[in-house]
């Protein structure tokens, strides 16, 4: 997707990070890992399980389990549109005193 991270946030997306273990397509008694991470949809996780569909018809090694996490970072409602800056440190004392 071409979506900028916070935009996809914004929308309800938070990121997904799963962990394939998989077997060695020549020594199918050794595991392997491989960790994967999106901003995915919870809590259908359309992305994941397309991944883990192109896992299944494309990669020799066949997955022996998953397992995820899934952290919705910000949600509309956290966001603010910020109109201004100031630095600390940049006033002297005599610019602080109440009046």
């Amino acid at each position: 997707m071409d979506a900028h991270p916070v935009e996809l946030m914004l929308k309800g997306y938070g990121l997904t990070t799963a962990e394939m273990i998989y077997r060695m397509p020549d020594h199918m008694h050794v595991l392997n890992s491989f960790v994967w991470q999106d901003y995915d949809l919870a809590p259908d996780y359309p992305r994941l399980f397309e991944f883990i569909e192109f896992w299944n018809d494309t990669i020799e090694g066949p997955l022996h389990s998953v397992r995820f996490t899934h952290r919705k970072q910000l949600a509309a409602g956290e966001w603010r549109h910020v109109v201004g800056e100031f630095e600390t440190g940049k006033f002297g004392r005599r610019d602080l005193r109440l009046h």
